[in-house]
């Protein structure tokens, strides 16, 4: 089984964080938190969903060629890019 790493953005939205995968967009990659802290958290579970749908589907060639062995996420959000 792969595992890929995805860069993950998170940044403030009207009071509460807004959190979205660009290279899983098309997918619906998106959500957002009351803290910085729980949108990224919860990010990471939509990743995840969206990486077990597609496998099952049959259409996890369609992920990102940027995947390495291992699953992890990069985080960037108006005050840098840190990896998590």
């Amino acid at each position: 089984m792969r595992t890929y790493t995805f860069k993950v953005v998170v940044e403030p939205d009207d009071g509460r964080w807004h959190a979205h995968c660009p290279a899983l967009d098309r997918y619906g990659a998106a959500t957002w938190g009351d803290t910085e802290e729980e949108a990224f958290q919860n990010i990471r579970e939509v990743v995840q969903m969206v990486v077990e749908e597609l496998r099952e589907d049959g259409i996890e060639r369609s992920l990102p060629r940027f995947s390495v062995p291992r699953f992890s996420l990069r985080r960037a959000n108006l005050g840098g890019a840190g990896k998590v």
